[in-house]
């Protein structure tokens, strides 16, 4: 509930508090007094625009601080803490208006966006007036209504998770559908493909294994080349050492006849003759190792250029071939399968449609009884309000297409303000007044279901006679044992029938020639005397504060 109210500097409040409890607070003044700035300062609290025309004249900007005391696990709560608040203790929500028409907003001294101060705000208080019906105007707000007065809020998430299942299913099918789609296309290229690549059969790296393979076997060729010309020279046809060893032989036949001049030349050929054979032994080794065969070349050769004209066609690289192959026989594996899968998705959707339809009818059936008792509950009401001739109508209309997370049915408040004439939505065929009354049956009925802790009612007993008055004032009383009611009146009876009573008035500044809106509590004398004038008007009678005691005195009773 709301416990305090500080303003600064907004239009005629220079300095302002105001401390709030329990039950019924009325706040009453002579029409200009400043409850209109009272009411448009607490609403730039709770989020509403701001407008630079607010702060007081001469000040460079006016503040706003809305304190209130919120049940743990409020709504409130829970959305001050996702916007990382600190939720302990009280929840305070201030807002600073700057001259130049920017504002700063902040719950619990931590600066906020507007948009979180409006939600907060509005999960606190709710305002009402003439011309203000929020609760009537969004025929959303109509339908949880009716499920909070219904006891049918579980059973709306049951439906709204129904919906969600039913989403999740069309767009799995959706999806496996396209998909399959998309490759009955393309079937035949796919089939050829994996054919294709399936004999190719790419393994990951292999072409840079293969290249690097290639690179080594085309140096060996050049190197086996050059040893097997060096071969041929040292051991081919062209070879010295048969001419060599034909000349040792004669030398040697020789060396007898002179050993001197003959047995260094001897010595000399048959190194070189040795020297020679070495050379062939390590030629024959070299080409040994090199160990190059022109036919695993022209393999090797062969695979990658079959590799690399594979990723040409795929336009992939080679190294993804492996991949696209995976992934072309999946496709396939989707089409050969896919019918079977279709089938089954459709089975999946199927069901999770026909469970949202039992949940959603179940719970247009449970709306339809609950707006039964809302129209009577809501009926009873509007008699002693003057409305006795009016009809409250909670209209369903119910389209089975639907699947709507809230279920099936829309739901708009009607009302049929004088027999003969054509139902309507409310907030058309009803007017200002009729609506304030229509709202304030709307919210005794339904006060303990899950209403707003705070109410703030502005002045919705304009134009009403004494009886009607009363009438207000006794629900708003009767409002006030379940949530804290605000009201701002011009009602005697309704301010009657207050807790907690306070007046508005403007008073002139001392040392200066302006004047200021002053609010105070009223205690029991003066209290009787402020009812007295609303009751007489410029001139207080003693008829008047007799009339003021009794309906004090009967309000008590």
């Amino acid at each position: 509930m709301l416990v305090q109210l500080a303003i600064r500097d907004i239009v005629l409040i220079d300095k302002l508090e105001l401390n709030f409890r329990e039950g019924l607070s009325v706040l009453t003044g002579e029409t200009g007094a400043g409850k209109s700035i009272l009411l448009d300062a607490f609403t730039l609290a709770l989020g509403g625009r701001g407008d630079g025309r607010l702060v007081r004249q001469g000040e460079a900007q006016g503040q706003v601080t809305a304190v209130f005391d919120a049940a743990p696990d409020h709504p409130a709560r829970a959305l001050a803490a996702a916007a990382d608040i600190d939720t302990e203790g009280d929840l305070i929500l201030r807002r600073i208006q700057v001259a130049d028409g920017r504002t700063r907003a902040f719950v619990n001294d931590q600066p906020v966006g507007v948009q979180v101060l409006r939600a907060i705000g509005a999960a606190l208080v709710e305002i009402h007036g003439q011309h203000d019906d929020r609760a009537l105007s969004d025929s959303t707000t109509h339908r949880a209504i009716l499920d909070a007065f219904g006891g049918l809020t579980a059973r709306q998430a049951a439906v709204a998770e129904a919906a969600r299942r039913v989403r999740q299913a069309r767009t799995v099918l959706a999806e496996h559908r396209a998909r399959v789609e998309a490759a009955r296309k393309e079937v035949d290229f796919l089939r050829h493909a994996v054919e294709e690549l399936a004999a190719l059969d790419p393994k990951p790296g292999e072409e840079t294994e293969l290249a690097e393979r290639r690179t080594a076997m085309q140096q060996g060729e050049k190197v086996a080349r050059e040893l097997n010309e060096a071969l041929d020279a040292v051991a081919g046809q062209g070879s010295p050492t048969a001419h060599l060893s034909a000349a040792l032989r004669k030398l040697e036949r020789r060396a007898a006849q002179a050993p001197g001049l003959v047995e260094p030349s001897i010595t000399a050929l048959d190194n070189a003759l040795v020297a020679l054979d070495e050379a062939r032994t390590s030629l024959e080794d070299a080409l040994q190792a090199a160990e190059f065969d022109p036919r695993e070349l022209e393999r090797v050769e062969e695979r990658l250029f079959g590799l690399r004209a594979a990723g040409r066609k795929y336009n992939v690289a080679v190294d993804d071939l492996a991949a696209l192959r995976e992934r072309y026989e999946g496709d396939v594996a989707v089409i050969d399968a896919g019918e079977e899968a279709l089938g089954r998705l459709e089975a999946d959707l199927a069901n999770a449609d026909a469970a949202y339809l039992e949940k959603a009818q179940g719970l247009s059936k449970g709306r339809r009884k609950a707006a039964a008792a809302l129209d009577k509950a809501v009926q009873a009401e509007l008699p002693p309000l003057k409305l006795e001739r009016a009809r409250f109508i909670t209209e369903i209309a119910t389209d089975p297409d639907a699947r709507d997370p809230a279920g099936l049915d829309r739901v708009e408040f009607w009302a049929q303000t004088n027999p003969g004439t054509r139902p309507g939505p409310m907030m058309k065929v009803a007017s200002g007044g009729e609506l304030s009354r229509f709202m304030l049956a709307l919210k005794v009925v339904l006060a303990d279901k899950g209403s707003a802790p705070t109410l703030i009612f502005d002045e919705i007993d304009t134009g009403v006679g004494g009886a009607v008055a009363d009438a207000i004032g006794a629900r708003l009383a009767r409002l006030s044992a379940k949530v804290q009611v605000v009201a701002v009146t011009h009602a005697p009876q309704v301010a009657a029938r207050a807790s907690t009573h306070f007046l508005i008035a403007k008073e002139a500044v001392k040392g200066s020639d302006r004047v200021a809106t002053r609010v105070k509590p009223l205690a029991a004398v003066p209290r009787q005397e402020e009812i007295a004038r609303m009751l007489a008007g410029a001139t207080v009678t003693e008829e008047a504060r007799a009339a003021a005691a009794r309906l004090l005195q009967a309000a008590e009773a």
